[in-house]
Protein backbone atom coordinates (compact mmCIF):
# COMPACT_ATOMS: atom_id res chain seq x y z
CA UNK A 1 0.00 0.00 0.00
CA UNK A 2 2.49 2.93 -1.53
CA UNK A 3 1.78 6.15 0.81
CA UNK A 4 -0.61 4.30 2.93
CA UNK A 5 -3.08 5.03 0.33
CA UNK A 6 -5.37 2.25 0.39
CA UNK A 7 -5.03 2.00 4.15
CA UNK A 8 -8.68 2.94 4.82
CA UNK A 9 -9.83 0.49 2.55
CA UNK A 10 -8.00 -2.23 4.10
CA UNK A 11 -9.14 -1.48 7.69
CA UNK A 12 -12.85 -1.40 7.03
CA UNK A 13 -12.36 -3.85 4.35
CA UNK A 14 -10.46 -6.13 6.67
CA UNK A 15 -12.67 -5.29 9.83
CA UNK A 16 -15.78 -6.29 8.27
CA UNK A 17 -14.13 -9.46 6.68
CA UNK A 18 -13.00 -10.64 9.89
CA UNK A 19 -16.27 -9.55 12.12
CA UNK A 20 -18.52 -11.55 9.68
CA UNK A 21 -16.67 -13.99 9.05
CA UNK A 22 -15.85 -15.40 12.78
CA UNK A 23 -19.51 -14.75 13.17
CA UNK A 24 -20.14 -17.52 11.06
CA UNK A 25 -17.41 -19.39 12.61
CA UNK A 26 -19.06 -19.16 15.88
CA UNK A 27 -22.55 -19.72 14.81
CA UNK A 28 -21.35 -22.98 13.49
CA UNK A 29 -19.30 -24.02 16.64
CA UNK A 30 -22.34 -23.19 18.72
CA UNK A 31 -24.33 -25.60 16.67
CA UNK A 32 -21.43 -28.26 16.94
CA UNK A 33 -21.19 -28.27 12.98
CA UNK A 34 -17.98 -30.26 11.40
CA UNK A 35 -14.75 -28.55 10.18
CA UNK A 36 -15.55 -29.50 6.93
CA UNK A 37 -19.30 -27.35 7.15
CA UNK A 38 -17.69 -24.66 9.17
CA UNK A 39 -14.97 -24.40 6.03
CA UNK A 40 -17.85 -24.36 3.44
CA UNK A 41 -20.12 -22.02 5.38
CA UNK A 42 -16.91 -19.43 5.97
CA UNK A 43 -15.64 -19.28 2.22
CA UNK A 44 -19.57 -18.69 0.86
CA UNK A 45 -19.60 -16.35 3.50
CA UNK A 46 -15.90 -14.73 2.42
CA UNK A 47 -16.83 -14.85 -1.52
CA UNK A 48 -20.45 -13.24 -1.48
CA UNK A 49 -20.49 -10.76 1.40
CA UNK A 50 -16.37 -9.05 -0.17
CA UNK A 51 -17.88 -8.88 -3.52
CA UNK A 52 -21.02 -6.89 -1.92
CA UNK A 53 -19.06 -5.25 0.23
CA UNK A 54 -16.72 -4.44 -2.88
CA UNK A 55 -19.53 -3.37 -5.33
CA UNK A 56 -21.19 -0.83 -2.42
CA UNK A 57 -17.99 0.28 -2.65
CA UNK A 58 -17.39 0.81 -5.79
CA UNK A 59 -20.91 2.61 -6.58
CA UNK A 60 -20.02 4.96 -3.78
CA UNK A 61 -16.87 6.18 -5.15
CA UNK A 62 -17.88 6.32 -9.07
CA UNK A 63 -21.06 8.52 -7.32
CA UNK A 64 -19.16 10.89 -5.38
CA UNK A 65 -16.56 11.36 -8.41
CA UNK A 66 -19.60 12.15 -10.30
CA UNK A 67 -20.31 14.16 -8.38
CA UNK A 68 -17.29 16.45 -8.30
CA UNK A 69 -16.98 15.93 -11.61
CA UNK A 70 -20.03 17.60 -11.79
CA UNK A 71 -19.58 20.92 -9.45
CA UNK A 72 -16.33 21.09 -11.29
CA UNK A 73 -18.24 21.81 -14.67
CA UNK A 74 -20.53 23.92 -12.50
CA UNK A 75 -17.26 26.14 -11.20
CA UNK A 76 -15.49 26.22 -14.49
CA UNK A 77 -18.44 27.14 -16.59
CA UNK A 78 -19.32 30.34 -13.42
CA UNK A 79 -15.68 31.15 -14.05
CA UNK A 80 -16.35 31.85 -17.27
CA UNK A 81 -19.62 33.13 -17.40
CA UNK A 82 -19.74 35.02 -14.77
CA UNK A 83 -16.51 36.46 -13.54
CA UNK A 84 -17.32 39.32 -11.12
CA UNK A 85 -19.33 37.08 -8.85
CA UNK A 86 -16.74 34.22 -8.37
CA UNK A 87 -14.45 36.64 -7.51
CA UNK A 88 -16.77 37.89 -5.09
CA UNK A 89 -16.96 34.44 -3.97
CA UNK A 90 -13.36 34.06 -3.36
CA UNK A 91 -13.02 37.07 -1.25
CA UNK A 92 -15.85 35.93 0.83
CA UNK A 93 -13.96 32.95 1.34
CA UNK A 94 -10.70 34.62 2.31
CA UNK A 95 -12.41 36.98 4.39
CA UNK A 96 -14.00 34.42 6.35
CA UNK A 97 -10.28 33.15 7.24
CA UNK A 98 -9.21 36.53 8.39
CA UNK A 99 -7.86 38.88 5.77
CA UNK A 100 -8.40 42.39 4.97
CA UNK A 101 -7.84 45.19 2.54
CA UNK A 102 -5.06 45.96 0.52
CA UNK A 103 -3.84 41.90 1.24
CA UNK A 104 -7.12 40.22 0.75
CA UNK A 105 -7.66 42.05 -2.24
CA UNK A 106 -3.76 40.46 -3.72
CA UNK A 107 -4.76 37.07 -2.85
CA UNK A 108 -8.04 37.17 -4.67
CA UNK A 109 -6.18 38.45 -7.79
CA UNK A 110 -4.03 36.21 -7.36
CA UNK A 111 -6.02 33.06 -7.41
CA UNK A 112 -8.38 34.57 -10.03
CA UNK A 113 -5.81 35.25 -12.35
CA UNK A 114 -5.63 31.55 -12.93
CA UNK A 115 -8.35 29.40 -14.03
CA UNK A 116 -7.23 25.96 -12.68
CA UNK A 117 -6.59 27.56 -8.87
CA UNK A 118 -9.48 29.52 -9.10
CA UNK A 119 -11.91 26.81 -9.82
CA UNK A 120 -9.89 24.32 -7.51
CA UNK A 121 -9.96 26.98 -4.70
CA UNK A 122 -14.10 27.04 -5.18
CA UNK A 123 -14.29 23.56 -5.02
CA UNK A 124 -12.20 23.11 -2.04
CA UNK A 125 -13.11 25.99 0.51
CA UNK A 126 -16.68 26.86 -0.81
CA UNK A 127 -17.84 23.34 -2.01
CA UNK A 128 -15.45 21.09 0.50
CA UNK A 129 -15.16 18.92 -2.39
CA UNK A 130 -11.59 17.16 -2.87
CA UNK A 131 -10.63 15.23 -5.80
CA UNK A 132 -9.52 11.78 -5.53
CA UNK A 133 -6.67 10.28 -7.45
CA UNK A 134 -7.69 6.81 -6.73
CA UNK A 135 -9.76 5.40 -8.89
CA UNK A 136 -13.40 3.49 -7.78
CA UNK A 137 -12.02 -0.07 -9.34
CA UNK A 138 -8.90 0.36 -7.18
CA UNK A 139 -10.52 1.16 -4.11
CA UNK A 140 -13.30 -1.76 -4.73
CA UNK A 141 -10.15 -4.38 -5.08
CA UNK A 142 -8.24 -3.13 -2.06
CA UNK A 143 -11.57 -3.57 -0.17
CA UNK A 144 -12.80 -7.01 -1.27
CA UNK A 145 -8.70 -8.18 -0.95
CA UNK A 146 -9.04 -6.86 2.75
CA UNK A 147 -12.12 -8.28 3.37
CA UNK A 148 -10.91 -11.74 2.10
CA UNK A 149 -7.50 -11.82 3.97
CA UNK A 150 -8.61 -11.19 7.15
CA UNK A 151 -11.42 -13.30 6.78
CA UNK A 152 -9.16 -15.86 6.11
CA UNK A 153 -7.60 -15.98 9.85
CA UNK A 154 -10.66 -17.23 11.81
CA UNK A 155 -11.08 -19.88 9.48
CA UNK A 156 -7.13 -20.76 9.08
CA UNK A 157 -7.00 -23.29 11.99
CA UNK A 158 -10.23 -25.14 10.41
CA UNK A 159 -8.23 -25.29 7.21
CA UNK A 160 -5.06 -26.34 9.10
CA UNK A 161 -6.90 -29.40 10.98
CA UNK A 162 -8.85 -30.54 7.26
CA UNK A 163 -5.60 -31.15 5.74
CA UNK A 164 -3.43 -32.03 8.36
CA UNK A 165 -6.33 -33.60 10.78
CA UNK A 166 -4.37 -31.91 14.30
CA UNK A 167 -5.67 -32.23 17.61
CA UNK A 168 -6.42 -29.34 19.70
CA UNK A 169 -9.93 -26.80 20.31
CA UNK A 170 -10.42 -25.63 17.03
CA UNK A 171 -12.71 -23.10 18.07
CA UNK A 172 -10.18 -21.86 20.93
CA UNK A 173 -7.44 -21.42 18.76
CA UNK A 174 -9.73 -19.73 16.03
CA UNK A 175 -10.90 -17.14 18.94
CA UNK A 176 -7.68 -16.73 19.74
CA UNK A 177 -5.96 -15.75 16.72
CA UNK A 178 -8.92 -14.10 15.73
CA UNK A 179 -8.44 -11.53 18.97
CA UNK A 180 -5.20 -10.87 17.95
CA UNK A 181 -6.31 -9.96 14.43
CA UNK A 182 -8.96 -7.36 16.19
CA UNK A 183 -6.48 -5.88 17.85
CA UNK A 184 -4.08 -5.55 15.10
CA UNK A 185 -6.99 -3.81 12.35
CA UNK A 186 -8.18 -1.70 16.06
CA UNK A 187 -4.33 -0.11 16.08
CA UNK A 188 -4.63 0.51 12.42
CA UNK A 189 -7.97 1.96 12.84
CA UNK A 190 -6.93 4.51 15.44
CA UNK A 191 -3.71 5.72 13.03
CA UNK A 192 -6.99 6.10 10.23
CA UNK A 193 -9.22 8.07 12.59
CA UNK A 194 -6.35 9.89 14.43
CA UNK A 195 -7.94 8.12 18.12
CA UNK A 196 -5.84 7.15 20.68
CA UNK A 197 -4.62 3.53 20.01
CA UNK A 198 -6.47 1.36 23.22
CA UNK A 199 -9.45 3.10 21.99
CA UNK A 200 -9.54 1.97 18.56
CA UNK A 201 -8.38 -1.79 19.76
CA UNK A 202 -10.79 -2.75 22.68
CA UNK A 203 -13.94 -0.67 20.08
CA UNK A 204 -12.63 -3.38 16.92
CA UNK A 205 -12.70 -5.92 19.40
CA UNK A 206 -16.08 -5.59 21.95
CA UNK A 207 -17.38 -5.61 17.99
CA UNK A 208 -15.97 -8.89 17.22
CA UNK A 209 -16.58 -10.21 20.95
CA UNK A 210 -19.99 -9.27 20.99
CA UNK A 211 -21.26 -10.49 17.26
CA UNK A 212 -18.86 -13.84 18.08
CA UNK A 213 -21.34 -14.42 21.31
CA UNK A 214 -24.55 -13.75 19.70
CA UNK A 215 -23.74 -15.98 16.43
CA UNK A 216 -22.44 -19.21 19.36
CA UNK A 217 -25.40 -18.58 20.95
CA UNK A 218 -27.53 -18.19 18.25
CA UNK A 219 -26.60 -21.70 16.37
CA UNK A 220 -26.20 -23.47 19.73
CA UNK A 221 -30.11 -22.53 20.71
CA UNK A 222 -31.20 -23.46 17.14
CA UNK A 223 -29.06 -26.58 17.30
CA UNK A 224 -31.54 -27.73 20.77
CA UNK A 225 -34.35 -26.22 18.75
CA UNK A 226 -33.81 -29.04 15.94
CA UNK A 227 -31.97 -31.62 17.33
Amino acid sequence: MRNQEYLPEFVYGGMDGIVTTFAVVAGAAGAGLDSSVVIILGFANLVADGFSMSVGSYLANRSERHTYEKYLRQEYLEVESNPDEGREEVRQIFIKKGLRGQELEQVVKAITSDKEVWVDTMMKDELNLMPDARSPISKALATFSAFFVTGLIPLSVYLTDFFLQIRCDLFLFSSIMTALAFIVIGLLKSHVSEQPLWKGALETFSLGTGAAVLAYLAGNVLERWFS
